[in-house]
């Protein structure tokens, strides 16, 4: 019997329902239309919460099954609320080409590791290069920062295994709508993360268990004979030769996944020659309030219910010619030290597996277009630099980091000191209640004020005068694309350079970044073959 997988959708039930009753409610469906001999294989593939203002709290269920292929007509499909699943399997075509040398990774953020990991499971034995530490050496070079304040530029919450995203919430929620991004969270699955992120519809890992996966996925490629070299920083590059902090190397297909932090990189490789043209950013400040308050915001009479995942949220608000929205909501999470630059303060958010801290946190940002800039990505790599530096100073200097509370904020005149809501920042240590002011340009105060006060129609949180607000956020994107051939992958105008990910401007958090990184590796299978190594005598 030929057999096809189908999705029965919006299985909508009560707060409390458990997964079994949920399969239960997608046979029921199944067997109106479909005989019981002909289906099989039924498994929860999705969990969501309708938490919209005006609707009774649902949990939302997909059921996957596996059918007779008579019967997945579409009159049958329709009846049933379903749809076909695509094929989540990579389809690899080897190419006959031979390289002088191993294919190289710059960075092992998700779009190297993941481009690393196809290529070193297919015979590729690639080198990576990544300019900070090793999952472990890192992890002391973040803590060291937070004891001492002494900051190490090449290994920090950006820089290093992992990338920028193995020091966040790890949410893996992407709105890239390709069948391979299960793929990746299956890989994830088979080097430690959770399996609930093949269910849930707002997954997330975690910086607690990212830390071991992305140790795993570093094991798996040097066991399938790759190289990986930390503190490598690439500094320039010709046809044949790689110029690393490290030495030189023989250069063979260049994968570029440099991250959107590595503005020296993306100077050099624009002073090189590579075609890019600007792209909006965003800067603003993380927003923190107690998670119990979001959990009331959202579910009303259910809040606290454990069998609800933490609450969260996502915010726009149109001000003007700009638009205010959140970014990056940590719940239960901490508010963290994100520059990797001395002299800078720049922060993001964090959130272990459990999400059980007691605050909520996110990014309320306001946007820039390039026109601001005359489209100049240097002069927006500069303006970056510069609030970050302003931030720096507000802070009094030492990493410290400028706060004020919503109330402050928004009427300096009638000042609201921090207390029920107490700022998280380096374990809430190394905060200075300052003047916001100088922080921003005033059209992004006026919009990130107006986004606020839109915020607060949906969200009674966002009237709370006792909100704490740090600043500045400033990492959301780069402010750059490299641009390329979208069937080669290839950069416009070089010779075997494939740049991708967050940092080349194609991506926008972990599993976008992860599957840029899987649709690069597959270009470059499909033009080289797999190495081989040449002997002495060669």
């Amino acid at each position: 019997m030929k057999t096809s997988e189908i999705l029965l959708k919006d299985i909508l039930l009560p707060v409390g329902t458990s997964s079994a009753e949920a399969l239960a409610e997608g046979e029921k469906r199944l067997k109106k239309r479909i005989p019981k001999s002909a289906y099989s294989g039924l498994s929860i593939f999705r969990r969501s919460v309708d938490s919209r203002k005006g609707r009774e709290l649902r949990l939302v269920y997909s059921v996957r099954a596996v059918i007779d292929s008579r019967f997945a007509e579409e009159k049958t499909l329709s009846a049933l609320n379903a749809i076909l699943l695509p094929s989540e399997e990579l389809v690899i075509d080897f190419g006959k080409e031979k390289s002088e040398a191993p294919p190289t990774v710059v960075g092992f953020g998700p779009a190297g590791m993941f481009a690393a990991l196809l290529l070193a499971e297919n015979g590729y034995r690639p080198l990576v290069l990544e300019r900070g530490d090793s999952v472990e050496a890192r992890r002391e070079k973040v803590e060291c920062f937070y004891r001492t304040r002494i900051l190490d530029e090449e290994s920090n919450i950006q820089y290093g295994a992992g990338g920028a995203g193995t020091f966040s919430d790890g949410k893996l929620v992407t709105r890239v709508n390709d069948p391979r991004n299960r793929y990746i969270l299956r890989r994830l699955t088979e080097f430690g993360a959770p399996q609930e992120i093949l269910t849930e519809a707002k997954p997330h890992i975690g910086t607690d268990k990212l830390l071991g996966v992305v140790k795993h996925i570093e094991n798996r490629i040097e066991a399938c004979g790759g190289r990986i070299l930390y503190r490598t920083r690439l500094e320039g590059f010709d046809d044949h030769t790689l110029y690393t902090s490290n030495g030189s190397f023989a250069r063979g297909p260049l994968l570029l996944a440099i991250g959107n932090s590595a503005f020296d990189t993306a100077e050099m490789l624009m002073k090189q020659g590579f075609t890019a043209e600007a792209k909006p950013i965003s800067a603003g400040f993380r927003i923190e309030h107690l998670q119990s308050d979001i959990e009331r915001d959202l579910y009303g009479e259910h809040a606290g219910d454990p069998s609800l995942p933490r609450a969260s949220y996502s915010l726009s608000h149109r001000v003007g010619d700009r638009t205010a929205y959140s970014f990056c909501m940590c719940p239960g999470g901490e508010v963290v030290a994100a520059t990797s630059s001395r002299g800078q303060v720049a922060v993001n958010g964090m959130s272990r597996f459990a999400r059980d801290g007691v605050n909520a946190n996110a990014a309320i940002l306001a946007t820039l277009q390039p026109a601001d800039f005359s489209f100049d990505i240097l002069k927006m790599i500069d303006f970056r630099r510069q609030l970050e530096k302003t931030a720096f100073a507000c802070g009094g200097g030492d990493y410290s980091a400028p706060i004020t509370t919503v109330g402050t904020y928004l009427d300096p005149t009638k000042a609201v000191r921090p207390g029920r809501v107490l700022p998280s920042y380096m374990g809430g240590n190394a905060c200075r209640e300052a003047d916001f002011e100088p922080l921003l340009p005033k059209a992004l105060h006026e919009c990130i004020k107006g986004g606020l006060a839109g915020f607060a129609r949906t969200m009674p949180s966002f009237r709370m005068p006792d909100a704490i607000l740090t600043g500045t956020e400033t990492r959301t994107s780069a402010p750059w694309r490299f641009k390329r051939d979208e069937e080669t992958m290839l950069a416009l105008g070089q010779n075997a350079v494939y740049p991708c990910g967050e940092g080349a401007g194609y991506a926008g958090g972990i599993t976008s970044a992860a599957l840029d990184g899987l649709k690069t590796a597959l270009a470059v299978m499909k033009r080289y073959c797999p190495y081989e190594a040449k002997s002495e005598s060669d």
